[in-house]
């Protein structure tokens, strides 16, 4: 649903601090100063799709400012793309100015002081979304603040007319709907930043290398836990569940059949072997993150072509030094069939 503000019924020597409420309650916390001495007169309209917040000012001739003092109580960073509808800015982050004309977009963050001066009324859309969701360096936005980005060609001029499109929707979309286009917004301004920052295609896989490497270091540290999925996985690294599936497409599996392949290969390993203590099916199964025995059963099965007892069975404590094969997979390398069921 959508939200929408204005000083129109407030009293004009009221205004500039309504203004201030509003813009600091609905954007991030901001000191807004006029440009001209007359009666001050604003209007935001916003609302959310999925974890996206997009907002649409309107507002009299101004500046505001994102100071360190406004910033420190704020509980968490946030990425914005301004779009200028109408008018002109300057705008200043990282000790670099851009103008901004009708129609350029600009890249900034919330943790770091920033300022706008728009010299005449305007018009901006404002995209806001939680910095963790944008699985790119920190160094490769703070290349692209600060300077305005042109919507004539490229990454850029798709990006604006998605903006645009995003900007129109009045809100009331289902949750995966709206998750699905802040989604879509996060890969293209993902891909905008890459063309920014590296123009001639160096190293463009640097970043998602490493980043991949640290996910299945947590998959591993967390192979036994039982809510370990994708959505948890994508939390814990800051980036939406869609990102994390693209990390995996060139491994010629999925993020679910990484974790179920380990699983299994674990639990294959541990019925091997011998001791004093030899813990049950049940307790191996639930020990490497699946929560139902009978389900455990049927996917060993269905992977190593024998259930887990009798498995157990042919693996006697003579057999020192063994080695599980992989599981079973079928002629694309995948697991197959009800392997994939549930956990």
């Amino acid at each position: 649903m959508s939200v929408v503000l204005s000083t129109d019924s407030v009293p004009d020597r009221e205004k500039v601090a309504y203004w201030n409420e509003v813009v600091s309650r609905t954007l991030v916390p901001m000191s807004v100063t006029p440009r001209s001495a007359g009666p001050f007169d604003g209007r935001i309209a916003t609302h959310r799709i999925g974890y996206l917040q997009v907002s649409t000012v309107e507002a009299d001739a101004k500046r505001v400012s994102r100071t360190p003092a406004l910033i420190a109580p704020s509980s968490e960073a946030l990425v914005a793309v301004g779009v200028q509808v109408s008018g002109t800015a300057t705008f200043v982050q990282d000790g670099r100015m851009a103008e901004v004309s009708e129609g350029d977009l600009v890249v900034y963050e919330t943790a770091r002081p920033y300022s706008f001066d728009y010299p005449q009324r305007f018009a901006t859309h404002v995209f806001q979304l939680p910095r963790r969701s944008l699985a790119v360096p920190d160094s490769d936005i703070r290349r692209i603040t600060g300077s305005p980005i042109a919507t004539s060609g490229g990454v850029g001029a798709m990006l604006f007319l998605f903006l645009s499109a995003l900007a129109s929707l009045a809100g009331g979309h289902p949750p995966l709907l709206g998750h699905r286009l802040a989604d879509d917004f996060v890969d293209l301004l993902s891909t905008l930043i890459t063309e920014q920052t590296r123009p001639n295609g160096t190293d463009p896989n640097t970043g998602g290398e490493a980043l991949l490497s640290r996910v299945r270091e947590h998959i591993e540290r967390n192979l036994g836990a039982p809510d370990l999925s994708p959505e948890s996985i994508a939390q814990a690294h800051g980036m939406s569940v869609r990102y994390l599936h693209r990390l995996f497409e060139g491994e010629e599996t999925t993020v679910c059949r990484h974790i179920q392949r380990r699983r299994l290969e674990e639990c294959s390993r541990e019925l091997a072997r011998r001791g004093r203590a030899t813990p049950t099916v049940a307790a191996v199964a639930h020990r490497w993150g699946f929560t139902s025995p009978a389900h455990f059963s049927r996917v060993f099965r269905a992977a190593y072509g024998v259930p887990p007892r009798e498995w157990r069975a042919l693996h006697t404590p003579q057999r020192q030094g063994f080695t599980a094969p992989a599981p079973v997979t079928d002629r694309t390398g995948h697991l197959s069939g009800s392997q994939l069921e549930g956990k």
